[in-house]
């Protein structure tokens, strides 16, 4: 383990767990590797979502009932 990393106990599912280590081993990574990498692409992914949210702010919020009211109105549902 490299200094600069940091220990934590997960509890997994025992088949998630077993899953994880068929995938460590036919990737010849470990269980560690492919858990940080999940983690980094999550936190990635809501990186993104947040980035959109805030591009969108100045957006003005539509109503979810004028929404559909205009989609019937124009034949689409």
């Amino acid at each position: 383990m490299k200094t600069s990393q940091k220990r934590a106990t997960v509890y997994f599912d025992p088949q998630l767990h077993k899953a994880l280590r068929v995938k460590a081993a036919e990737t010849e990574t470990t269980i560690s590797d492919l858990v940080n990498e999940a983690v980094r692409l999550s936190l990635a992914e809501d990186a993104e979502d947040l980035a959109a949210f805030e591009e969108r702010a100045g957006e003005p919020d539509l109503v979810f009932e004028d929404v559909l009211k205009d989609l019937k109105k124009r034949g689409r549902i």
